[in-house]
This record gives C-alpha cells, sequence and structure tokens, in this order.
C-alpha cells in the first residue's frame, strides 16, 4: 500500500474530507490531494501533523504496520509536543522540567 492509498484510507476512516485534512494540517487542498495520489510527497513536518491528526505514527502513513505496543500516544500528547516545538531552547527546557516536576507530584 501506498502512502497516498494510506493517507486516502485514514481520511476515510475518519470521514473528513480533503478540504478538512488541509485546512487542520495548514495547508491547501490541491497539495493535500497529490500526497493522496502519489503526485507529492510531504515534508517531514507535514507528516508529523498527518499522524497527529489520524492518531498513528510516522511509520505506519509511510507503509509500516500499526504500532504493536498497547502504549498509543493521545491527540493531547501530539499537541504538547506542537507547542514545546514552537519554544526556544531554554523554555523548552524550562518548561519539561516543570511537566516533569508536576507528573511526579500527581504520581
Amino acid at each position: 500500500m501506498t502512502m497516498g492509498d494510506r493517507l486516502r484510507e485514514l481520511r476515510l476512516k475518519k470521514k473528513i474530507s480533503q478540504e478538512e485534512v488541509a485546512r487542520q494540517i495548514g495547508i491547501t487542498r490541491s497539495a493535500y490531494s497529490h500526497y493522496e495520489i502519489n503526485n507529492r510527497q510531504p515534508m517531514y513536518e507535514t507528516l508529523i501533523k498527518l499522524a497527529a491528526l489520524f492518531d498513528v505514527s510516522l511509520d505506519y502513513i509511510i507503509g509500516g504496520e500499526p504500532a504493536k505496543n498497547d502504549h498509543q500516544l493521545l491527540p493531547d500528547t501530539f499537541e504538547m509536543l506542537r507547542l514545546l516545538n514552537t519554544l526556544d531552547l531554554d523554555k523548552r527546557k524550562q518548561s519539561i522540567a516543570q511537566m516533569i516536576k508536576w507528573i511526579k507530584q500527581a504520581e
């Protein structure tokens, strides 16, 4: 199965249009349609957004098998990672340290 086939399958399973996928990941519908028909390959950042949107691994999108572990990442985890990636290095380190502190306190 090609990446385009996989993207189409994931989109149809989620019951959303190409336009909606494109809007949610910040590209044009035309660009997204080229991915589904295998005329173009998405940039790495776009692949990350697609994996988050469809709640699958990057490996799965590019043709791999579904993850075999029981620890699926939730969509809010991808959103947290996306937000962390918008910060400069110092702010990112501070934020991660604070999250670790909060998580340890919650255990």
